[in-house]
This record gives C-alpha cells, structure tokens and sequence, in this order.
C-alpha cells in the first residue's frame, strides 16, 4: 500500500474513533443533565421540570443506537486491533451503561411527579448529596474517557462508596418515619425507589469506570488490591 494512502486510511481512521468518543460523550453529558433535571423536580415538586425528563428520555435511546450502529460498522470495517479494539468494543457497552442511567433519571422524575399528589416531607438533603457525587462520578469518568485516563476513573470508582453510605443512611430515616407514621408510608416509599435509581445510576458509574481501566490495560481493576490501599 503506497505511504499516501495509508496515511490516509490511518487518519480517516482516527476521525471515526474521535467522532465516536464525541458521541459517548455527547451522551453522557445528556444523561448527567436529565439527573440533574429530575433530582430539581424532586425538590423543587416541579411537574414540568419531571415532564421534561420523561419526554427527553427518547434522545437518550437515539444516541445508544447511532452509537451502537457506528461501533458495529467500524468493527466490521476496520478489524480493529489491541487498544483500538478494545476502545470500539466498550464504547458498545458504555453506551449501554449510560442508556440504563438515563433510566434511572426518568424513573427518578416518575417519582417526583407521584410525590407531587402527597404531603411533602422534611425538606430533602440525603437524596439531592447522593446525586450530587453521581453527577461528579459522571464527569470524572466521561473526562477519564475522553483523555484516556485511568487513574482519574479510579478515582470516581473508589467514590461509589459514599453513594452505598448514603443510602443505607436514608433508608433507616425513612424506615424510622414509617414507624412513626404510617401515614407517610407512601411518600416514603417513592423516595426508597428514588434513593435505589441513584445507587444504581452510581454503580453504572462504576461499570464505566471499569471500562476505561480495561481500555487502557486490557484487564480489570483489581477490586481487592484497590479496597486494600
């Protein structure tokens, strides 16, 4: 093959794995945006705001497709090789991750428009913190993923800790309102379900995380040598 042309098929090359870690990234700044957009539903008891979120759901599941078709044909096209193939075939799954997190946000916004028909509770703090540090998880490994970047994965890894605490934390609150009350059975219940979206919007985080690791090193993070340092 003259040198022309392979420098060509290599750049020509190159772009398509850049425009689909653009899409992934894309994606994964909408789906940090619908949690966000949700969580001030929940908060704020806005209708509209969970509407928006619900009905935006559909971007969401456009993007994983056109990702997923794109990753497919430069399998089929490329026969990608080492690093190249492992980038393709987890921008596969990425997608998936963040397809499901999308989920979780628009179960979320479902949750706030249910509590919308029932006395309000205690202003809400544990639930807006547990989204607080998903959101940061995200944009630590959505940066991980655009740059390569292990250890800045590991980080947001190591951080899904603090989700798992907090959830454990609201759900003894919210078990202690319903023996107080039974009344707030109910309302209390749409939280539990909300406070579980975002420990699973935080694990799919992890997942990612993961991913980029394998990426890069072509193995799994060693769960017990990280837990250990």
């Amino acid at each position: 093959m003259p040198d022309l042309i392979r420098r060509h098929t290599v750049h020509s090359f190159d772009e398509e794995l850049e425009h689909l870690t653009r899409q992934i990234l894309r994606m994964g700044g909408l789906v940090e945006q619908q949690l966000a957009t949700a969580v001030r539903a929940l908060v704020d008891r806005d209708e509209a705001a969970a509407e928006e979120v619900i009905a935006r759901d559909d971007q969401v599941d456009e993007l994983e497709e056109a990702i997923d078709q794109e990753a497919i044909r430069i399998l089929a096209t490329r026969q990608p090789l080492a690093v190249d193939l492992r980038m393709v075939a987890m921008a596969l799954k990425i997608s998936n991750d963040l397809e499901r997190m999308a989920d979780y946000a628009s179960n979320i916004a479902k949750r706030a428009r249910s509590l919308l028909e029932q006395p309000a509770l205690k202003p809400l703090v544990t639930i807006p913190r547990m989204a607080e540090v998903c959101q940061e998880m995200l944009r630590l490994v959505l940066e991980a993923y655009a740059t390569r970047d292990p250890e800045k994965a590991l980080v947001a890894w190591k951080r899904d800790g603090e989700v798992d605490q907090l959830y454990v934390s609201l759900f003894r609150e919210l078990l202690t309102y319903i023996l107080e009350d039974p009344r707030k059975t109910g309302a209390c219940i749409d939280l539990l379900f909300v406070a579980k979206n975002l420990e699973r919007f935080g694990d799919h985080t992890t997942n990612i995380a993961e991913k980029i690791h394998y990426i890069v090193y072509g193995n799994r993070i060693n769960r017990m040598v990280v837990e250990e340092s």
